[in-house]
């Protein structure tokens, strides 16, 4: 990975997501004083890493060397009116990674005509502890070269998957851009349930994260497939097995989940058009 990790890179936007991924990068080995930070209104934890580390905080294009990749996370929204400052940092040979929601490879290039080699990614709230899922597509102009630092940089924040077609952008949105939402909310139903079963509220919610969390690591740690495992839990004619009755019903989870992620699906193709 070391030999595919960039030389000079400005980061920008630096709130959750990008600070995220900064971390990600410095724990991968970057050298700190080849990034540099760009965001209006930095946090003050922001701001101490930068002058702890050396890395330069909102320097103009003029006074760093010609960045070998440009992240862009500010708001989807701020686009337009970051555009032109966005493209005195883009030269013909910069790579751009984009994580902008919803704006595609082709409203990139048509806002930064600078950028001839564009990377769309969508990466996922647990990136905040390198534990992310992220879905990635590059545009025609990316090397071979640029899409292997793209990889290391995504992979500094957990899991990356590439798509051949940038339209698949949209699935990944609803699997696992807001698939950690349906995981939250879920464990929010366990312990509601556990209350109408007679346990204290405090107890059922410590009893149903507690549960998601270990399931989630023994997922992580096992090789096994998420079905094996399930069957592994499962004793015939036992209590997991009486309540998998319920949840694999024509009209359990399965058919729920379907609906949801066809919403969040539909509603990420009206945001990106």
């Amino acid at each position: 990975m070391s030999n595919a990790l960039p030389q000079s890179l400005v980061l920008i936007g630096a709130g959750k997501m990008g600070g995220s991924m900064l971390e990600g990068w410095l724990r991968i080995g970057i050298d700190p004083t080849s990034i540099a930070l760009i965001d209006p209104k930095p946090s003050d934890e922001m701001v101490e890493l930068a002058n702890e580390k050396g890395m330069k905080l909102n320097p103009s294009a003029k006074d760093i060397p010609v960045p070998e990749v440009v992240v862009l996370a500010t708001k989807p929204q701020m686009l337009d009116t970051a555009a032109p400052a966005v493209q005195a940092f883009i030269h013909p040979k910069t790579l751009l990674i984009s994580i902008l929601a919803g704006k595609t490879l082709g409203d990139l290039a048509a806002r930064l005509p600078n950028a001839a080699a564009i990377v769309r990614a969508m990466p996922n709230l647990p990136a905040s502890v390198q534990r992310g899922a992220t879905g990635a597509a590059a545009g025609k102009g990316v090397s071979p070269a640029q899409r292997a630092t793209a990889n290391a940089l995504l992979r500094s924040i957990g899991v990356v998957e590439w798509l051949d077609d940038e339209k698949l952008i949209d699935a990944v949105t609803a699997v696992s851009g807001s698939g950690p939402a349906y995981v939250f909310h879920l464990v929010e139903c366990l312990a509601a349930a556990g209350v109408e079963a007679g346990l204290p509220a405090d107890i059922a919610e410590r009893l149903a994260r507690a549960t998601i969390e270990g399931a989630g690591e023994l997922l992580f740690q096992s090789p096994l497939t998420p079905a094996t495992l399930r069957q592994n839990v499962t004793s015939p004619g036992g209590t997991t097995a009486a309540a998998l009755e319920v949840l694999m019903a024509d009209d359990g989870l399965k058919t729920l989940m379907r609906k949801a992620v066809a919403a969040a699906r539909r509603r990420a193709e009206e945001l990106s058009g």
